[in-house]
């Protein structure tokens, strides 16, 4: 059977700039000419139906483009759809995450889509797949957490700035786990498993099993580093208030012999005089016996 462009984007539910978009992207072979008339076959039908499956299952364009080419093998397709699938933690047969658009999150949380934006712009909002509803309800989930440290009276300035270096860290550190993975456990399993199939299982295996627990260990060092830089905080704020009434102290008596001020009775009701620092000074000497009169 053979389709108009705008009989074919009828027939898949697209757009006819949908169909020419995915063609100058290289995602669908271009049609047949007969003149000026452009046809598209079955073969066209069946290659933007994967494409829409691929769209719908979280693929981005660029993993899109390299399972319609051919380049990614079983193994790498099957963690794709691991990856856009329910994750580790996640209930299977509630089936694909709630996928809410940039305006569905704003609705959602009660937060501007202008302010949304912005916190996607500073990294702490990362998008859990492409297209028109690329977030899911744990955004929304750690956009409420925001506006509690809001709330509590972080200025939003500090709080995108903090998004930024964190956001830059953990860039840094997502890379190299994602390294560690490809180079320990991916290519082992390539090189031994018998099969493509037996591959991409044991790859999503492992996948399973080592998400939630970098997970887990990013989580709990973090927050301990947390709790440590708090107690070091408090320790070094009351080392400070510690000096600060140590400097507005009275100064303490004078222990110089020298020194012409007579020395105060350590017992202010005593009525005898204080002795003179001044062993010159004339004046009767004190007894050792307090019963004994004074010579």
């Amino acid at each position: 059977m053979r389709y108009r462009v705008d009989e074919l984007a009828s027939r898949c539910g697209v757009s006819v700039d949908t169909v020419r978009f995915y063609q100058a992207r290289g995602l669908l072979p271009r049609p047949e000419r007969e003149g000026r008339a452009a046809w598209y076959s079955e073969e066209h039908r069946r290659g933007l139906e994967r494409i829409r499956d691929l769209k719908g299952r979280g693929f981005s364009l660029a993993m899109v483009a390299r399972v319609v080419s051919g380049d990614l093998d079983a193994g790498e397709q099957a963690l794709a759809a691991a990856l856009t699938g329910p994750l580790p933690g996640e209930d299977p047969a509630a089936g694909p995450p709630e996928r809410l658009s940039l305006d569905g999150l704003a609705e959602r949380t009660g937060v501007s889509v202008t302010l949304l934006e912005a916190i996607e712009r500073e990294g702490l909002l990362v998008a859990r797949a492409e297209g028109d509803e690329p977030y899911t309800a744990a955004d929304a989930d750690a956009v409420r957490a925001g506006l509690a440290l809001l709330e509590a009276g972080v200025p939003l300035s500090e709080l995108l700035a903090l998004a930024r270096r964190h956001d830059e860290a953990m860039r840094a550190v997502a890379e190299q786990a994602v390294d560690l993975f490809a180079r320990y456990v991916r290519d082992p399993i390539r090189g031994s498993a018998a099969s493509d199939e037996d591959a991409a299982g044991l790859m999503v295996d492992a996948l399973g099993a080592m998400l939630p627990a970098v997970g887990a260990v990013v989580a709990h060092h973090f927050r301990r580093r947390l709790l440590a830089a708090a107690r070091s905080r408090i320790e070094r704020d009351a080392g400070g208030q510690l000096a600060a009434v140590n400097q507005s102290a009275p100064a303490a008596p004078s222990a110089d012999p020298d020194d012409p001020r007579p020395t105060p009775s350590a017992d202010p009701d005593d009525p005898r005089p204080a002795l003179s620092a001044d062993p010159d000074e004339p004046g009767p000497a004190p007894s050792a016996d307090p019963d004994e009169p004074a010579r």
